[in-house]
């Protein structure tokens, strides 16, 4: 009893190994007990040394966002799920979108699709946020301007060579209102390009963007 009430206390979070070792420190086989909690739907493994509380002590799971900053790491929530996240696209994204940077994986699991995409550094670490989606669950994710930048940047073939092909794209490929790039800060993009990939085409977005 006094195990499942310390799992279910961190029902709001990811659980890593690590955590279930120490509570499980008074047992010989710690590993074989995990697997013991797995099965009789205590705990839920997302991958390898992660996991959740199971649908036996808690009907709740931590926010998809900070399952993603979790499994693999360092990464931010990014692409479209940061874009539909702040609004930025209409459609709802199922498949969780991250940069990292790592070597581009993908985690299918029994609570989702985990993609992750390889950015470099210093560009990586530019307008990364702490956005509190709950009660106690921070997450890191893109800001608007980070998000729509790494799709640019990641989105192979995408070059852009005048404003026009900036609105094509943003309006038939990623369907974004453009009245929302009004509230992007062109500023803070502008600091960013020197250390981007696809400079050309990330300066013609943003001279794009303040003409609208």
């Amino acid at each position: 009893m006094e195990l499942t009430q310390s799992i279910q206390e961190h029902a709001a979070y990811p659980i890593p190994h690590h955590l279930m070792a120490w509570l499980l420190k008074e047992y010989r086989q710690p590993n074989d007990k995990i697997r013991y909690l797995i099965k009789d739907g205590i705990l839920q493994q997302v991958k390898r040394g992660l996991y959740i509380a199971g649908p036996k002590i808690s009907t709740s799971k931590p926010d998809p966002f900070l399952i993603a900053n979790h499994i693999l790491g360092p990464s931010y929530v990014s692409l479209e799920s940061a874009l539909s996240f702040h609004g930025l696209i209409p459609e709802k994204v199922y498949e969780i979108s991250s940069v990292t940077t790592k070597a581009r994986r993908k985690f299918v699991t029994a609570i989702g699709v985990y993609s992750y995409t390889r950015l470099p550094l210093p560009y990586y670490s530019y307008g990364i946020q702490s956005v509190e989606v709950s009660e106690n669950q921070r997450v890191l994710i893109a800001s608007p301007e980070k998000a729509l930048f790494d799709k640019i940047v990641t989105t192979s073939g995408v070059e852009f060579r005048s404003r026009i092909s900036v609105l094509t794209y943003l309006e038939n490929d990623l369907r974004i209102d453009l009245s929302e790039l009004k509230k992007l800060d062109t500023q803070q993009m502008e600091s960013w390009v020197s250390g981007s990939l696809k400079r050309q085409s990330l300066s013609i977005l943003i001279d794009t963007i303040r003409k609208q």
